[in-house]
C-alpha cells in the first residue's frame, strides 16, 4: 500500500497507478476517476489525516511541492466558462511507433516524453469539461481562524520548498510575502503540451513576472496590473484558479468551500505579456477569440494565482475550525451534546463579558449576544426570516469605542469586517460587484460576502456632506442589504439578484440613517478615563481557553433548529390579541415579530430549541425595557431618536 508520502507529495503518481491498473482490467472507461475519488476519500477519514495536508491559507506558496496535495478554505468570488480538456490522449513514438494511454484529468499540462508526440487524431482520445471557479480567501477571516487552523503534525504541515523555481529570498509568512517581490524566475525546459489548449509538444513558455504590494501584477510591457479581486481592501493570502470536474454546479457564487486538490504552478501556464499571446499556438481558435484582458484574468501567473485541480470539495456550515464540520455525523453530535451541558454558566460569562465591553450596560449586551446568534434561516417570498439587524445608538462620536467594540467582535467571530460610513468612503468605495465584460469576469465588491460575516456599520465617522451618485448608491446597496438580505450585482444591461445572511452591526451617535430590525440606546455605567487601556485589559483578562468557548457558542447556536408548539403558538396570539386591547396605538405587528425573534434568540442563547412560555414573557420584558430606554431618550432629547 503506498505510504502517506506517496498519496500526499505525489499524488499523481497515485492516479497514475489506479488509471493503468484499471485500463489493464477493464480496457479505456471513464470509471476509473471513480476510484481516483473514492481512494483519497478514504485516506483523508484515516487519523484524522486532514490536518496532515498542507493549507495554502497556512502555507506560502513556495513551501509547496509542485502537484502535491493541498487543500484550500475559500470563497467562490467568481466562475468562469466551462473548459474542454483531454479526458485521455494517446502519445505515439515515430521511431518505434509505440503508443501509450495518458490521463489528462487533474493536470494543466499534457506528460509527453522527449521522443513523443501526442496523436491528435487517436481514435482513444477522450474531450471532457471541467469548470473552473476563481476563489480567494473568506474575506475577513479572523486572525485567530488562521491561527487555529494552522495547528498541523510539523513533519507534513510544511513540505519541500518548489523545486521548479528558486525564490531570491528567505521563506516568509503569507503576512511578509504581500509586501515583497518576486523576482524574475525560469523554469527549467520539460516536454510538455497544454492540455487545455489540445497542443502538440512544443517548447514550453518562460514565465517572467513581478509582483508589486502583492496584489497586483505588472508585466514587462507596463500593461494594467493583475488586480487579484479580493472584495475586501487590504485582504492577504492567495488566490486560486480552482478546476472542479464533478458536481460543480452544486456550487454558485459566494460558497465558502475546503477543497482538496493537486497544486498545479507550472510557469507554462501563465500568459502576461502580448508577446506570448502572440506566440500562442494558431491551433486553438478558442484562445485567439479572447481578449488580452480576459487573457490576463484566465492565465494570471502561477506564481500569484496557483491552479488546484480538484478531487474532494464540500461546501462549508461554517469556517469555525473550533465546531467539528459537520454537526449531522454521530461524533459531531456527541461533542455538541456535551458542549450544550455548560451552556447555561457560558452564557453568563459571555454577557458579562460584553457588559463590561459595553460600559456595564446589561440590556446592550443582551441584545448584542441575541444579534451575533441571528441568522436567516429561511425565506418567506421576498422576506427574509432571522435576520437581526441592531443599531446601537448613543455611542460616542468620532471615539474609539466603536473600533474597540469591532475588535472584540472579531474576537469572537470567524468572520467580520469594520466599514467606516464616511462621505468619502461613500462616494469613493466599489461596494456593488459589477461584470466586466472586457475581460469577462466579476469584479468584486465589498458587500461580496461569506454566509454568517459579521459587518459593523461605523456611522459615529459621518461627518457633513455631498454624497455623489456612487454614493447614493452604495447607500441604497446597504439599505437594501439589511432589509432583504441580498445584494443587486451591477451586470450593466441589467441587475442580478444575489441572496446573502450578514449580520449587519450599526454604531451610531442618534438614530441611524440606515434600516434596522431593532435599535438599543447605549447607556453607559462606567466612563473608563482611558478607553483604550480599559479595552485591552478586558481582552487581557479573559483566559484563552474560556474566549474559545464563547467563539464556539456563538456559531453552534447558530446552526441549530427551532420550533414552536401549536400549543404556545395559540398561546403567544392570544398574549398578543391582549396587548393589542390595552395599547392599540403603539402595538403593531412588527412588534409581534420583533418580539418573537427576541423569543427565539433568547431560547437558542439558553439551549432551548422550541419556545417556552418562560422565554416569551423574558423577551416581552427585554422590548419592554428596549423601548422605555428609547422613550426616556427621546423626551431628553426633545427630538425621535
Amino acid at each position: 500500500m503506498p505510504c502517506v508520502a506517496d498519496w500526499l507529495n505525489s499524488p499523481l503518481s497515485i492516479v497514475q497507478g489506479i488509471f493503468v491498473c484499471f485500463l489493464a482490467q477493464n480496457g479505456p472507461s471513464p470509471d476509473w476517476e471513480k476510484k481516483v475519488t473514492e481512494y483519497f476519500t478514504e485516506k483523508l477519514k484515516e487519523n484524522n489525516a486532514t490536518n496532515w495536508v498542507p493549507s495554502l491559507n497556512d502555507v506560502p506558496l513556495h513551501y509547496l511541492k509542485p502537484n502535491s496535495l493541498v487543500k484550500f478554505r475559500c470563497m467562490v468570488q467568481d466562475m468562469f466558462d466551462p473548459e474542454f480538456y483531454m479526458g485521455v490522449y494517446e502519445t505515439i513514438d515515430p521511431n518505434t511507433k509505440t503508443r501509450v494511454l495518458h490521463f489528462g484529468k487533474y493536470r494543466d499540462v499534457a506528460e509527453c516524453g522527449p521522443q513523443q508526440e501526442i496523436d491528435l487524431n487517436s481514435s482513444q482520445m477522450v474531450t471532457s469539461e471541467r469548470q473552473t471557479f476563481y476563489c480567494v480567501p473568506v474575506p475577513g477571516e479572523s486572525a485567530w481562524v488562521k491561527e487555529i487552523s494552522f495547528v498541523q503534525p510539523a513533519s507534513q504541515a510544511r513540505v519541500s520548498p518548489s523545486t521548479s523555481y528558486t525564490p531570491s529570498r528567505h521563506k516568509r509568512s503569507y503576512e511578509e510575502d504581500e509586501d515583497m517581490e518576486l523576482h524574475p524566475s525560469k523554469q527549467k525546459e520539460q516536454h510538455m503540451g497544454n492540455i487545455g489548449d489540445i497542443h502538440g509538444c512544443g517548447e514550453p513558455k518562460r514565465l517572467e513576472t513581478e509582483a508589486s504590494s502583492g496584489h497586483q501584477l505588472i508585466s514587462p510591457n507596463c500593461s494594467p496590473p493583475l488586480d487579484l479581486n479580493f472584495p475586501l481592501p487590504g485582504e492577504k493570502g492567495p488566490a486560486c484558479l480552482v478546476k472542479v470536474y464533478e458536481r460543480w454546479d452544486s456550487f454558485k457564487v459566494n460558497d465558502t468551500l475546503e477543497v482538496y486538490g493537486i497544486l498545479s504552478v507550472d510557469p507554462v501556464l501563465s500568459i502576461v505579456n502580448n508577446e506570448e499571446r502572440e506566440n500562442a499556438s494558431p491551433l486553438d481558435p478558442m484562445e485567439c477569440m479572447d481578449t488580452v484582458e480576459e487573457q490576463r484574468v484566465r492565465s494570471p501567473p502561477a506564481s500569484l494565482v496557483p491552479r488546484i485541480h480538484v478531487i474532494l470539495a464540500q461546501k462549508l456550515q461554517h469556517i469555525n475550525p473550533l465546531l467539528p464540520a459537520c454537526l449531522n455525523e454521530e461524533e459531531s453530535k456527541s461533542f455538541v451534546s456535551s458542549f450544550m451541558m455548560e451552556l447555561s454558566p457560558l452564557r453568563a460569562e459571555l454577557l458579562g463579558f460584553l457588559t463590561h465591553a459595553l460600559l456595564g450596560d446589561s440590556l446592550a449586551a443582551e441584545y448584542l449576544i441575541l444579534h451575533l446568534i441571528s441568522t436567516v434561516y429561511a425565506r418567506r417570498d421576498v422576506l427574509p426570516l432571522g435576520k437581526f439587524t441592531v443599531n446601537l445608538s448613543g455611542c460616542p462620536r468620532n471615539s474609539i469605542f466603536t473600533e474597540h467594540i469591532y475588535r472584540i467582535i472579531q474576537q469572537l467571530v470567524p468572520a467580520s469586517y469594520r466599514l467606516q460610513m464616511t462621505i468619502e468612503n461613500m462616494n469613493r468605495s466599489r461596494f456593488i460587484p459589477h461584470k466586466d465584460y472586457t475581460a469577462n469576469r466579476l469584479v468584486s465588491g465589498v458587500l461580496q460576502l461569506a454566509s454568517n460575516t459579521s459587518l459593523v456599520i461605523d456611522e459615529t465617522l459621518l461627518e457633513q456632506g455631498q454624497l455623489d451618485t456612487t454614493g447614493v448608491h452604495n447607500v441604497t446597496a446597504l439599505g437594501n442589504l439589511i432589509t432583504w438580505q441580498k445584494v443587486d450585482y451591477d451586470f450593466s444591461y441589467h441587475q442580478m439578484e444575489f441572496p446573502c445572511n450578514i449580520n449587519v452591526l450599526i454604531t451610531s451617535e442618534g438614530r441611524s440613517l440606515l434600516p434596522s430590525d431593532c435599535q438599543v440606546h447605549l447607556q453607559p455605567q462606567i466612563i473608563p478615563p482611558n478607553m483604550e487601556e480599559y479595552m485591552n485589559s478586558l481582552l487581557t483578562a479573559v483566559l484563552p481557553s474560556m474566549l474559545n468557548k464563547f467563539r464556539i457558542y456563538l456559531s453552534l447556536l447558530r446552526l441549530l433548529d427551532y420550533s414552536i408548539s401549536d400549543e404556545v403558538t395559540k398561546a403567544v396570539e392570544e398574549d398578543f390579541v391582549e396587548m393589542r386591547k390595552n395599547d392599540p396605538e403603539s402595538i403593531t405587528a412588527d412588534d409581534l415579530h420583533r418580539t418573537l425573534l427576541v423569543a427565539r434568540f433568547l431560547s437558542l442563547s439558553a439551549g432551548q430549541t422550541t419556545l417556552s412560555r418562560e422565554r416569551w414573557l423574558r423577551a416581552k420584558q427585554l422590548e419592554a425595557l428596549r423601548k422605555a430606554r428609547l422613550q426616556q431618550q427621546k423626551c431628553v432629547n426633545g427630538n425621535e431618536l
